[in-house]
């Protein structure tokens, strides 16, 4: 399963649910854990994985094709570490 359609398709198929209510939930719970971690804290579900902010600083690199040294900003972004 690589799409998010297929996802909500097999849901809805185990739960008898419709597709479009599935849809609806997963697109909620979805926007809650970008709200939750933007606000910086942490979402764990257990036996799924953990969901966090991961803070990269600002730092120095080099364009591969020229050599040059180039500046590169610091950013954001969501990062998921999968339960074992």
């Amino acid at each position: 399963m690589a799409r998010k359609s297929e996802l909500v398709g097999v849901v809805a198929e185990r739960t008898g649910l419709s597709k479009a209510d599935v849809a609806r939930v997963l697109d909620e719970a979805l926007a809650e854990i970008r709200r939750t971690v933007d606000g910086g804290e942490t979402v764990a579900l257990r036996g799924f994985g953990t969901f966090r902010l991961s803070e990269r600083s600002a730092r120095k690199g080099r364009n591969p094709r020229t050599g040059e040294e180039i500046d590169i900003a610091a950013s954001r972004s969501l990062a998921f570490k999968a339960s074992k």
